[in-house]
């Protein structure tokens, strides 16, 4: 049978907040065990909680970022359940009037635009955090419980599930990694647990309209985890339908080493948690005022920035893609192409070169050691006609290695193009000379042989002979 895939995500971002969402404990990743804690955190008895007013900000923040509705009452509630890394026995949460609701995103997935609907936003405290002894809870002997993390701020992003494939559910996920780090509320660092996600997927026949029973699985903190979960889980689902067998709602755990989902528990319905109104906080009362100062504050995001790129500096929409695809590549495009930089040359230097050496070297665009500055000096060298493309490949690399600026390295190098027609046509009379073959093809209606004779004068000249001068004067030579 042919199936259709139904996915959605409940994305979990910890806010970058200074301290916790009740509590003044700091919220510093990679601290000593359990040494962020306090009575409130620890949920001793006697203690009552106070709201972070920063996190409500960001929540809302978030909301407006994502076309969200922003409630201008809203509560927080307890989310009761027992797990050794909770230590109240309940979560503060927010259940019936979560701070943000039904909002959307648009992905773009090979050239197929779609909107995703999101549910609501939702603040909540996180807990603390399991280290296992083995790879996973499924294969370890011992847990023992770091407390840390427990009260640290997120926000909970609830989609509607129209997603149908994992390349859709990755594209979303990266959505809306790009906006919370564009409105500076989340560092969104996957491997330090900033943002995970629990997935929901259930098949149902082509065609149909009722939803299939789901599996969820908790916790997936990178995008190929993300990709290969549910690919893995849809391949699954339709063998047991296809064998005659039910899908059974339970929660699972993606197992990186074996490639596979494993069974945890049965999956608990929203009534099972028996949520309650949070009775030592009070309600979260937001004037029209403060949401109109928040929406104010919002940068350029992304969608908004994509389309400047391609209608102002008229760039493909899959370079201005690649280019807002984060925040801080973004504003280092617009730094170099401040400097006077075409703006094609300079998308076409940050996907190239500038992304390959940051790659190899696993650095992020902020750590760049050729500063936007830089690179835009280097290539308005190139549109003066100072240096080639190619020559300037060299002079970047230099400029990987020390501070001095394109101009520097170019007269220390002696790296200053060849524009002098006479000395260029002095080169290409001795190609010409020693390549007969190739002028012979050419003459005799090959064009394309003219570029092995090209090739010969730029290796004569060392790259530094202007390329558009060499094929114009040999053309006209050849032609004679």
């Amino acid at each position: 049978m042919d199936y259709e895939a139904v996915i959605g995500l409940e994305i979990h971002s910890e806010l970058k907040t200074a301290t916790k969402i009740f509590c003044g404990c700091a919220t510093t990743f990679g601290a000593e065990q359990n040494t962020h804690t306090c009575p409130v955190c620890l949920g001793l008895p006697g203690v009552l909680p106070s709201v972070n007013k920063k996190v409500v900000e960001f929540a809302i923040k978030a909301g407006l970022a994502t076309n969200c509705k922003i409630n201008k009452y809203s509560k927080f509630d307890r989310k009761n359940y027992y797990y050794p890394d909770l230590p109240k026995n309940w979560q503060t949460s927010q259940y019936d009037l979560p701070i943000a609701y039904e909002g959307h995103v648009e992905i773009d997935v090979d050239g197929e635009k779609k909107i995703i609907r999101l549910t609501r936003i939702h603040m909540e405290e996180d807990a603390g955090k399991l280290v296992h002894s083995g790879t996973t809870i499924k294969d370890s002997a011992t847990s023992n419980v770091d407390y840390n993390r427990t009260g640290v701020p997120l926000i909970e992003i609830v989609s509607e599930p129209d997603m149908r494939s994992a390349a859709e559910a990755r594209a979303y996920m990266e959505k809306i990694k790009s906006i919370l780090e564009y409105i500076d509320v989340s560092n969104c660092r996957m491997e330090e647990g900033n943002l995970r996600a629990d997935i929901n997927v259930s098949l149902r026949p082509v065609g149909s309209e009722k939803l299939g029973t789901r599996t969820e699985m908790k916790n997936i903190n990178s995008f190929k985890a993300l990709e290969d979960a549910i690919n893995y889980e849809i391949d699954r689902q339709a063998e047991v339908l296809d064998d005659g067998g039910k899908i059974i709602q339970e929660t699972r755990t993606w197992n990186p080493e074996k490639g596979i989902t494993q069974s945890m528990r049965s999956k608990e319905d929203a009534h099972d948690y028996r949520y309650m109104p949070e009775p030592d906080l009070p309600p979260i009362v937001t004037t029209e005022e403060e949401i109109e100062n928040l929406r104010k504050s919002l940068p350029e995001l992304p969608d908004a920035r994509r389309e400047r790129l391609t209608k102002t500096f008229g760039l493909s929409d899959y370079d201005a893609g690649i280019i807002t695809s984060s925040r801080a590549m973004a504003e280092y495009f617009d730094e170099v192409v401040a400097g006077g930089a075409d703006a094609k040359l300079a998308a076409n230097w940050m996907m190239s070169d500038l992304s390959k050496n940051l790659n190899a070297e696993n650095l992020t665009i902020e750590n760049s050691p050729v500063e936007a500055k830089r690179l835009s000096e280097m290539i308005l060298l190139i549109q003066k006609g100072t240096i080639s493309g190619k020559i300037a490949k060299i002079v970047f690399t230099e400029m990987w290695k020390s501070k001095d600026s394109a101009e520097k390295i170019v007269k220390d190098k002696g790296l200053i193009q060849i524009t002098d027609t006479g000395a260029i046509e002095k080169v290409i009379d001795e190609v010409i000379a020693k390549n007969q073959k190739a002028v012979d093809d050419y003459r005799g209606g090959n064009k394309k042989a003219v570029g092995a004779l090209v090739g010969q004068v730029m290796k004569l000249t060392k790259g530094k002979a202007n390329p558009q001068m060499v094929n114009q004067l040999l053309a006209k030579k050849l032609d004679a």
